[in-house]
C-alpha cells in the first residue's frame, strides 16, 4: 500500500507521542489506513493527502483516549501535586524563566518536538493523556470532564501539574540550555 510507505512513519510518530505505547499506535495506524481505504472515494484532494490520513488518526488518537482513560481514572490519582511554587502571599519562590521564540516556529524544529517529547514521557500517563486531549487535540474541557466523568475542579487541577511539569522539564532541557549557550 503505498500509503504505509509514503505516510507511515509519520503517522506512526504522531499517534506513540499521543499514546505513548507502540503496540497501539501501531493499531491506530492501522485502523486510519484500513478507514481511508474505505473511505478512499471521499477524499477530493481539498488537503494533503498526509493531512487527510493525519485527521483521520487524530480522530482514532481521540476516541481511544476516551476509551481509556476512564479505566485509568478510576485506578486512583498518579499525579501527587508538584511541590509548592509559591509563598504564603501568592509570590513566585522562584520566578520562572523567560521563554524566547514562537511557539509555532519551535515545533517546526525536530531538536524541539524531541525534548518536548522527552518531558511529556515523564508526565503521569493520566496526566498525559488530558493535557493531550485539551491542548494538542483541542477537545473541549466540558466534553473532556463529560466523557472521563471528571469534574472541572479535577481537569484544571490535572492540566495545571501537566504544564508545571512540562515548564520545568522544558526550562531545564531547552530554555535553560539555549540561554547558557547564548
Amino acid at each position: 500500500m503505498e500509503w504505509l510507505e509514503r505516510h507511515g512513519d509519520a503517522l506512526f510518530r504522531y499517534a506513540l507521542q499521543r499514546t505513548r505505547s507502540r503496540d497501539v499506535a501501531e493499531d491506530l495506524v492501522q485502523e486510519t489506513l484500513l478507514a481511508a481505504l474505505a473511505a478512499r472515494d471521499t477524499f477530493r484532494g481539498h488537503s494533503a493527502e498526509r493531512t487527510w490520513l493525519t485527521g483521520i488518526l487524530r480522530h482514532k488518537v481521540v476516541d481511544h483516549l476516551r476509551r481509556t482513560l476512564p479505566a485509568q481514572l478510576a485506578d486512583g490519582p498518579d499525579d501527587p501535586a508538584p511541590p509548592d511554587q509559591f509563598t504564603r502571599r501568592g509570590d513566585w519562590k522562584v520566578r520562572p524563566v523567560e521563554w524566547t521564540g514562537d511557539p509555532h516556529t519551535l515545533m517546526e524544529r525536530a531538536e524541539f518536538r524531541e525534548v518536548l517529547a522527552g518531558c511529556m514521557s515523564k508526565l503521569p500517563p493520566r496526566t498525559a493523556s488530558v493535557f493531550l486531549l485539551r491542548e494538542a487535540e483541542d477537545v473541549g474541557s466540558e466534553k473532556i470532564c463529560q466523557d472521563l466523568g471528571i469534574s472541572a475542579t479535577n481537569l484544571w487541577a490535572m492540566l495545571h501539574r501537566a504544564r508545571s511539569r512540562l515548564r520545568q522539564c522544558l526550562t531545564l532541557k531547552w530554555f535553560g540550555a539555549a540561554s547558557k549557550s547564548e
